[in-house]
């Protein structure tokens, strides 16, 4: 399995939610999270915005599903055709273990 951590515009989360599960991938965890990228934010007039708003997207999925939810992320959250700075990043990370609590079970 894999943890697909996806960082994008507020904006955009509803989008991204609408398309993942019109894909087949309906769990998700939504975090709101801060941040910078490269360019250490937005500088307006003489103030820099480091601090910029944004939405965590978590999916955990199979290994083969790994390329359909990149794909339908990139397509989905990106500005434009071009798209532009602050689009957001994508991690992928291994899963090792998975436990439901509910049930007390080990699921890989």
């Amino acid at each position: 399995m894999l943890l697909i951590r996806a960082i994008v515009r507020p904006e955009k989360k509803d989008d991204v939610l609408e398309e993942l599960s019109s894909a087949g991938f309906n769990a998700a965890t939504m975090v709101d999270v801060v941040g910078r990228g490269k360019q250490k934010g937005i500088k307006i007039g003489g103030m820099v915005y480091d601090e910029i708003p944004k939405i965590l997207i978590l999916v955990a999925i199979q290994d083969a599903d790994k390329d359909k939810v990149i794909k339908t992320i990139l397509n989905t959250a990106k500005t434009g055709n071009e798209g532009t700075f602050g689009d957001g990043k994508i991690f992928v990370s291994p899963i090792e273990e998975v436990y439901t609590i509910s049930k007390g079970i080990r699921e890989l």
